[in-house]
């Protein structure tokens, strides 16, 4: 298959300052195979440096499917050299290239988010989810095992005893139940996530873009137990300096709201 026939497999569209990154492979429900990842690497180094984006938001042109997670196709002929030095390798290292994108990244689930699908929405920072929407970690069930950083990112979310029983048994949880354990931040009608989603980076974005990408980077050191001393003073010390600063002390004397640049 050549790449003009793969095109659609992630597609980045802009709405003023939010970028919707789409994963469009949608005839194999997204299941990702090196093809795709390589394209969704190259769209998150893209956006990366685009700075006239503040806010992305990652979704799936299908109503039925977030993401099948890897591809079985793709990686049930590998070796297991192959399967440690290229699948597990290049997975972790466009997912943590999701995970550490500048801007936020919130998640808009409608329809599975299954093995490598649960564990691309864990990347995000958020995760809103259409009322339809399922969870599972079912690699059990195929004699493989979680491979992308999953057991550790949901981990985070839910509590070790909560991912055991998705890693265990491999059965989905409904969208209510990902809700009460906080694997989502928000459930939401059915077709409604993408505009959810879109609502609360248009949020994002007009806030100020270099609070916002510092503190993300201030929680996300906090949240996997980095020392912040260091980063918190440089946060202080930048965002005060910055032109942003200077316009939001003015906007406080003069009553009115702040007009960010």
């Amino acid at each position: 298959m050549t790449g003009s026939e793969r095109a659609d497999d992630v597609v980045v569209t802009r709405r003023d300052a939010v970028a919707i990154l789409t994963l469009g492979r949608v005839a194999k429900a997204n299941a990702l195979d090196f093809p795709m990842l390589e394209a969704l690497e190259a769209a998150l180094d893209a956006l990366d440096r685009d700075d006239s984006i503040k806010a992305v938001v990652l979704a799936s042109a299908s109503a039925k499917a977030f993401c099948a997670g890897g591809d079985i196709a793709a990686w049930g002929a590998l070796s297991p050299r192959e399967m440690a030095n290229r699948w597990i390798r290049d997975g972790h290292r466009i997912f943590d290239r999701l995970a550490g994108l500048r801007q936020p990244v919130i998640a808009a689930i409608e329809g599975f988010a299954y093995g490598g699908g649960l564990e691309l929405a864990v990347c995000c920072d958020m995760r809103i989810a259409g009322g339809a929407a399922r969870f599972a970690l079912p690699e059990s069930t195929v004699a493989t095992a979680p491979g992308w950083g999953g057991t550790l990112r949901v981990l985070r979310l839910i509590g070790p005893a909560r991912t055991k029983r998705l890693a265990f048994t491999g059965t989905p949880i409904d969208a209510a139940t990902a809700l009460s354990w906080g694997l989502v931040e928000d459930v939401v009608p059915v077709g409604d996530a993408l505009g959810c989603a879109l609502a609360l980076a248009g949020d994002i974005a007009r806030a100020s873009a270099l609070s916002v990408q510092l503190a993300k980077q201030m929680i996300d050191a906090q949240a996997s137990g980095q020392s912040v001393v260091a980063l918190d003073a440089m946060a202080a010390a930048v965002t005060l300096a910055g032109p942003d600063a200077a316009e939001a002390r003015t906007a406080f004397r003069e009553k009115r709201k702040p007009k960010f640049e």
